[in-house]
């Protein structure tokens, strides 16, 4: 029975890998490249990041078009992990898109409580919904 069970699993994994159920996630990092993407579709958008710092990315996005799946979630380099001061990482953006159109989502590198200055670090990626 067990057998069973494990032979129709691989079965039904198989057949979706096939179809193209199961899809990759693409990752991108480049604010020049527009992103082309199908309705129901997600990605990821991957920008270094240091909070130690007090800085972050904050997002902003038309949430009739895309929908941020989960949390944005952070991974520390590989320095801070070794214990590294004041050492960065990368912050993840996981968004899902949902009608076809074409929308932006502007990131801006800042501490939260500041007012948006010039001298901030933005990033606008371009998103075409197919």
């Amino acid at each position: 029975m067990k057998g069973f069970l494990i032979l129709v699993t691989v079965a039904v994994i198989a057949t979706c890998w096939l179809s193209g159920c199961v899809e990759e996630v693409k990752t991108y990092i480049d604010s020049g490249q527009a992103i082309d993407i199908g309705v129901n579709q997600e990605f990821v958008i991957a920008l270094g990041a240091n909070p130690t710092t007090g800085y972050g990315w904050l997002e902003t996005y038309d949430e009739t078009m895309l929908e941020m799946v989960g949390e944005k979630t952070y991974k520390p380099g590989k320095e801070a992990e070794e214990g590294a001061v004041g050492a960065g990482g990368v912050e993840y953006f996981r968004f899902k898109a949902l009608k076809t159109g074409e929308t932006e989502i502007n990131l801006i590198y800042k501490r939260p409580q500041d007012a948006s200055t010039p001298q901030h670090v933005t990033k606008v990626f371009t998103i075409n919904i197919k």
